[in-house]
């Protein structure tokens, strides 16, 4: 099942490989706000997810899928991976649209949404786990990690710290919890607390923003 993650792997770095070495490709496939609500190149919600902008940039998400994608296989199978993978990365970029909706030069790329997507149906799916963040000593619980991933993404967001799509990152993690749920129901009464926690804060920006 393992050969999943490494085929997601696989081509993410041909698209990257591609988009690095292709300007006109690049810039036809990233997510950019304007071009999705005007033009509707919708392709770009799917296509910007395995675009990035440096061989860092790219490692740094794949080193992230290559740890968890393997444990969320484990639980939920490949045809509900792939679907929380796509869903999270999808709908990711859908609420980074929404909350840059008044900015149609906005763009983004990468697969920030979909692995965080991943990460946080890992965190759900095993209560239990546990992750250590450099340059901590000692490891974080992964509801504690997921609420402060939550609160640091708002905050991005809120004050652009620096060139991070934090609507992407906190849209994909959100989803892959809703996915994961739908999916495998019986995450409700094993992680409701985990789950409550990471969806409230969400979801008062969610109300705050519609109020404005």
């Amino acid at each position: 099942m393992n050969n999943i993650v490494f085929l997601l792997i696989a081509v993410n770095a041909i698209v990257t490989y591609q988009g690095l070495n292709d300007n006109s490709f690049f810039g036809k496939y990233m997510l950019r706000v304007g071009s999705i609500i005007h033009n509707k190149e919708y392709v770009r919600l799917v296509s910007s997810g395995f675009l990035h902008g440096s061989w860092t940039h790219f490692i740094f998400n794949m080193f992230t899928l290559f740890f968890f994608g393997p444990e969320v296989l484990k639980v939920v199978g490949p045809t509900y991976f792939i679907i929380i993978y796509l869903g999270s990365l999808v709908l990711g970029n859908l609420i980074s649209v929404y909350f840059n909706k008044k900015d149609p030069l906005y763009s983004a790329i990468g697969a920030s949404g979909a692995v965080s997507g991943i990460l946080f149906s890992a965190i759900i799916l095993i209560p239990s786990m546990s992750l250590y963040i450099f340059p901590l000593p000692i490891a974080i619980p992964g509801w504690l990690f997921g609420i402060g991933y939550v609160l640091y993404s708002i905050y991005g967001m809120k004050n652009q710290v620096g060139n991070i799509g934090h609507s992407a990152h906190l849209g994909g993690g959100i989803a892959g919890i809703l996915l994961t749920i739908i999916l495998i129901p019986s995450v409700l009464s094993q992680s409701w607390i985990t789950i409550a926690l990471v969806l409230i804060p969400f979801v008062v920006l969610l109300v705050n923003e519609k109020n404005k």
